[in-house]
This record gives structure tokens, sequence and C-alpha cells, in this order.
């Protein structure tokens, strides 16, 4: 009887074994064909970003060609000496980096702010504020009576026109309040019992814990705020006041004459270097789209780690 048992359970075990076997199998299948799939949809979503950068790199003649696909061909900097001698780019990089560090900052500490005070439930008329808050999600009062607005108070022509109307944004604040609300009451509870206030609670000892939170908001505005042209199409025409994005805007629309500004400011350079690094249309639409993109790219890994838990954590719940 005994040595029947053991046959069972012997049989028992490597079946057991055999069918963990199968789903491992099944599993590493699984891990590569989903690390495959995920592999070329990065390299779909990479590759736009690398044919800028190896097409303003390269040849300028070959470049305006199309021959340029998957290394640089004539590897040059050149582009960038000459591009950055283009009228008005260095104010404008300055007022792009201005309007999205302060931009930036105001609106994470708003939305942090009003997020924390949506949840005390002493604030006076919580609730008529919050929703008269949502309610600009979904309505606005449309171009022309937002751009008497901007026009009566002062706005037009001010670099405060780039950074005030983007301070509040209901979907940050949303987002700031659920994760507040996730966190222990009994913070601000100890923290009342030890004679803080409203603002010494927030800032001390709410503030340093929605760090997840804070770098989602973060990232959400500085993309908003250093992509954004439209703004100064309709509220500037002070040219110290042009974003990069509003020049690159103005210079692909504009990039054959760029070109032949950019030749002439080289001046004997560019006739001793040759056609290969004389500026084309080509050459300016890809130097200055990436001066432009290069910025952003360079900032979103730094708050990468925080968005997936900022995001799950401050996700609106049922």
């Amino acid at each position: 009887m005994t040595t029947t048992m053991t046959k069972t359970l012997t049989t028992t075990k490597r079946g057991d074994t055999s069918a963990r076997y199968r789903a491992s199998v099944g599993d590493i299948l699984f891990r590569i064909g989903n690390y495959a799939l995920f592999l070329v949809f990065a390299l779909i979503c990479a590759y736009p970003f690398y044919y800028l950068i190896i097409n303003s790199v390269s040849a300028n003649d070959v470049s305006a060609l199309g021959d340029v696909r998957l290394w640089p061909v004539g590897f040059h900097l050149s582009n960038y000496g000459q591009v950055f001698q283009l009228p008005g780019l260095p104010m404008a990089a300055v007022v792009s980096i201005g309007r999205t560090v302060i931009g930036t900052a105001l609106t994470v500490l708003a939305s942090a702010f009003l997020g924390f005070m949506f949840t005390q439930t002493r604030m006076w008329g919580r609730k008529f504020w919050y929703r008269f808050l949502i309610i600009t999600m979904y309505f606005s009062a449309g171009l022309i009576p937002v751009f008497i607005i901007m026009k009566t108070l002062g706005l037009t022509n001010n670099f405060w026109v780039y950074v005030l109307p983007f301070v509040v944004q209901p979907f940050n604040v949303i987002l700031a309040k659920t994760y507040v609300e996730s966190m222990p009451r009994e913070l601000q509870e100890a923290a009342e019992v030890d004679g803080a206030n409203i603002l010494q609670v927030f800032f001390r000892v709410y503030l340093p814990n929605m760090t997840p939170i804070l770098a989602t908001i973060a990232i959400f505005s500085a993309v908003t705020q250093w992509n954004s042209f439209q703004d100064t199409l309709i509220y500037i025409t002070d040219q110290s006041l042009y974003t990069l994005q509003y020049l690159l805007y103005m210079f692909i629309n504009q990039a054959s004459s760029l070109a032949q500004a950019a030749q002439n400011a080289g001046g004997n350079l560019g006739q001793i270097a040759g056609v290969a690094t004389q500026q084309t249309p080509t050459s300016i639409r890809m130097t200055v789209s990436v001066l432009v993109v290069l910025p952003i790219i360079f900032i979103y890994p730094l708050f990468q780690r925080f968005f997936v838990k900022g995001i799950m954590l401050g996700a609106v719940k049922g």
C-alpha cells in the first residue's frame, strides 16, 4: 500500500511539474511577444525624433533630397551655430523657458492648494466653488470674448498672458483633490493639535507628501506651456515676446527666405564649407524643430518615476 501511495504521489508531482513547465513556457512566449510588440511601438514613436536629429546633423544638400533615413550622411554641427544667428531666436528661447518655469511653478502650487482646500469641510461654499470650477471644463466664453477680457485687463503684449490664464486648471485640481483625499486625515488632526493653522498644515504636512501628483501636474503644465503658440498668435504683436514655438511656426512658413538669411549670416564660413553646410529650407525646419523638442524630452525622464504613481493615486475614483 505504501508503495502504491508513493507511486501516486510521484505521478502527481510529475504532473504538477509538467503543468508548471507548460505554463512557464506559455508565460515566456507571451513575454517575448509582449516585449517585441512594445519594442516595435517604441521604435515607431521614437523614429520621428531620431529622423529630425539625423537630418539636422547631415549634409544639407543630401537632407534636402530626402536621402537621410537611418543614419547621418556627411555629419556636421554647423546648422545649429547658423540657426542661432537667426533674428529673435535667443530672446524667444528666454521667453519660452521663462513662461514654462514660472507657469509650471504657479500651476503646481495653485492646483495643490485648491485641491487641499476643496477637501476642507469648513471651507465656505466649498461644494459651490468646486462645481463652479468643474463647469469651466465644459463651457468657455469663446475666442472673441476672451480676447476682449485679456485686452481689458492689459494682458495683450504682456508676458503674463502666457502665465495667468493657465494657473488654475480644473483637471489638475481634480487630480490634486483626489490625491489629498487618499492621504490619512490623522496627519492634519495631529498638526492642528500641535497648534498649526491651515497654511502650516498645507505647506508643512500635505505639500511635502504630494510629490507624485505634483510631478504629474508639473509634466502636464510644462508640456502645455512649452508647446503653446496660439496665445502668441492671438495676443502678442511685440516681437520681443515671441516664443520658440511661434518662431518655429513662422520658420516653417518662411523656411526659404530664412535659409538665405542664414547663408548670408554665415558669410565666409558658408563659402568655405561648400553646399554641404549651406542652409536649406529643410535644414532650417529640422534644426529648429530639434531645438524646440529636445528640452521637453530631457525634462520628462526626470519626473517619469513619479508619473505612474501620481496618475494612479490621483485618478478620479467612482
